[in-house]
């Protein structure tokens, strides 16, 4: 316990209610001593740490005032979370946050009541909590009551439209809810877009730095002395055509700005709306991402993501690795390009950093794209620089590229655009669990016609598909890959064009053929190699394509073997349905041909490693060896057959 920042305030709290009791002065103490723990529990497992440190202040004084659980506070995306966990009963598991079994880094319902609704993406707390308003009215019952509802939304996450459109909704209904606006200028990325600049302009003004008033806003919800002070500056941001009046326009009751670390502030703001609110309303709070911790003040991100670091220095404890990143691959590859095609542009969503898109930026900025958190804009964006001639590519995460599925479909894929998805993320990615999983974009892909999907098996690989993607003109084609470093192979001095549809023969062998659509490929090498101890050498090839198909292949295949095993990153209904499709549609079924198809499980796998994740899912090599061994009716050491 030496190690850990001594908390004698803290160690009195295990739950919200034990903060109800504590003057204004002690919650400033607690602030500070939770502050201190969030970054202690964050130094040991590593994860978000930027974003809690920006809303300690504000964790505090929601809890303080607010009635939670029976109050219901949503927190968008949720990265912020920490520091309302250390408060909620889960202080003794801090120290297990994104590990298997541990606490979700994210909230997470199943993980305690005191997160009434599970978050990752981003933009979905405004529509949530007008959800538990509306229940609330209409007399829904749940074990903790229905109380008021909280939302606590990022001004990056603002930029989305889903909060634009559940605010339109709120105004419209008219429910008492309440919507924290936490403006710490920074998403993940530096914001971007209209709404960004709308708020950037808050702080440009010189009168805000000097009228406190202006932090008091919404005149008739504030007590006496501050009345008269807050009215003037109201005014005058309404002069300004700034402040309040866009929120406003949506029907909320708008407050702001004030500042999200002064308690001073927030108290008795948060207690007059409490006491007073009867329809929405939205209080702007002013934050710094990183705030109290000199390192994560300091980085670009503020402190966004990080490994497990030293608390003095700030420094951080990765793993050395030989292997490039396969995001960094593609970042690097992707400049090649553009240096020489002045065609070759990139979109992202707010995650240039994460996609490997910063270079791009930096050398070509005028060709790359961050739309913000706006995956459907920037999906149809994407699409419509490709019908007005250029090469654009539309690099995001999986787990974030469903929520512009309707503008693959509709915009791309029915017009035949050639827009180039780097899907990076693809399959289980470890720490961030189910919500990041890149489980199911092989289906919702492969199954739209003419759109061409490939895996990378390494990292060399992934140079030849950017290439080829690069090459295509013809209809849309997507790429995924996974997160982390690469296999450590040679990495080619001149890109491949690969063939559309054709997939390469890594060994011969007998009886049984292991036919691999991503990086599971070294596993399945791992298997056969156990297996070559048993006298048992299957064939290996590398499908390459999910769509369309190497039918030549795959039928040969099935006629040099007894079995065939397709083995894959992704959800039932990808690339193993596809080759089962075929397979029905040759006849080969007829003839009592053996074929097995190994996809992640039918579950959502919690966080642990990206290892234990696959051991989870029966996806490592010695459940690939095991899978063989059955197909082909061979008892493995100690097991006997009937």
């Amino acid at each position: 316990m030496s190690d850990r920042p001594s908390t004698p305030l803290l160690d009195q709290i295990s739950r919200p209610a034990d903060i109800k009791g504590l003057s204004d002065a002690q919650l400033v103490q607690l602030a500070h001593e939770l502050r201190q723990e969030t970054i202690s529990a964050v130094s040991t497992t590593g994860g978000h740490l930027g974003a809690g440190l920006g809303v300690v202040e504000l964790t505090v004084a929601l809890h303080a005032i607010f009635d939670t659980p029976r109050d219901k506070l949503i927190w968008d995306v949720s990265h912020q979370s920490y520091p309302h966990k250390i408060l909620t009963e889960r202080r003794d598991r801090i120290r297990t946050l994104r590990t298997k079994g541990g606490l979700s880094g994210f909230t997470k319902r199943s993980e305690s009541p005191y997160d009434p609704f599970g978050a990752a993406h981003s933009s979905t707390s405004i529509s949530a909590a007008l959800g538990f308003s509306v229940a609330r009215d209409l007399g829904g019952v749940v074990p903790e009551g229905l109380g008021d509802a909280i939302a606590v939304i990022g001004d990056g996450a603002m930029s989305a439209g889903m909060a634009f459109e559940a605010m339109n909704n709120a105004g419209h209904l008219n429910k008492r809810l309440f919507v924290i606006l936490n403006d710490n200028e920074m998403s993940i990325a530096p914001p971007v877009g209209a709404l960004s600049s709308y708020l950037s302009r808050l702080y440009a003004e010189e009168p805000f730095q000097e009228l406190k008033a202006v932090a008091k806003g919404a005149a008739s919800l504030l007590p006496e002395p501050f009345r008269e002070g807050a009215k003037r500056a109201k005014d005058m941001l309404k002069g300004m055509a700034v402040g309040g009046t866009m929120f406003e326009s949506f029907g909320f009751s708008y407050i702001g700005p004030i500042d999200g670390h002064d308690m001073d502030q927030l108290l008795p703001v948060l207690r007059t709306v409490k006491a007073r609110a009867r329809g929405p309303i939205l209080i702007h709070v002013l934050t710094k991402k990183g705030k109290g911790y000199g390192p994560a003040e300091a980085a670009r991100d503020k402190g966004h993501a990080t490994a497990k670091f030293n608390m003095v220095t700030g420094e951080q404890k990765k793993a050395p690795s030989n292997a490039p990143s396969y995001t960094g691959v593609f970042g690097d590859e992707l400049v090649k390009l553009a240096a020489k095609d002045d065609k070759i542009c990139a979109v992202t969503a707010a995650m240039p950093d994460g996609t490997g898109l910063s270079l791009m930026a930096e050398r070509y900025p005028s060709r790359c794209f961050d739309v913000g958190i706006a995956e459907q804009h920037g999906v149809t964006f994407a699409a419509a620089l490709a019908a007005g001639g250029m090469k654009p590519f539309c690099a995001m995460y999986s787990t974030f590229l469903q929520r512009g599925y309707d503008q693959v479909v509709h915009d791309v894929a029915i017009q035949r655009l050639p827009v180039r998805f780097a899907i990076d993320r693809a399959g289980l990615v470890g720490a961030d669990g189910a919500t990041h999983a890149g489980s199911f974009d092989i289906g919702f892909m492969a199954n739209l016609p003419g759109m061409v999907v490939m895996a990378a098996s390494d990292e060399a690989e992934l140079v030849h598909m950017v290439h080829t993607a690069a090459a295509h003109d013809d209809g849309p084609i997507a790429f995924r890959y996974p997160r982390g470093e690469g296999e450590g192979v040679e990495m080619p001095e001149v890109p491949q064009l690969l063939e559309i549809g054709k997939g390469r023969m890594i060994q011969s062998g007998k009886r049984v053929a292991l036919l691999s659509f991503g990086t599971r490929l070294g596993e399945v090498r791992k298997a056969a190699e156990s297996l070559a101890a048993k006298g048992i050498t299957p064939t290996i090839a590398d499908a390459r394509f999910a769509k369309p198909l190497d039918r030549k292949m795959i039928l040969q295949l099935v006629a040099d073997h007894e079995a065939l095993i397709t083995i894959e990153e992704g959800a039932v209904g990808g690339f193993g349905s596809h080759v089962a499709q075929l397979l029905a549609d040759e006849g080969v079924f007829d003839a009592g041909f053996k074929f097995r198809s190994m996809v992640l499980p039918d579950t959502f796998i919690d966080q642990a490693s990206p290892a234990d994740m696959y051991e989870t899912a029966a996806m490592n090599a010695p459940q690939i060896e095991a899978k063989v061994l059955e197909v082909l009716g061979v008892a493995q050491i100690g097991e006997k057959r009937a």
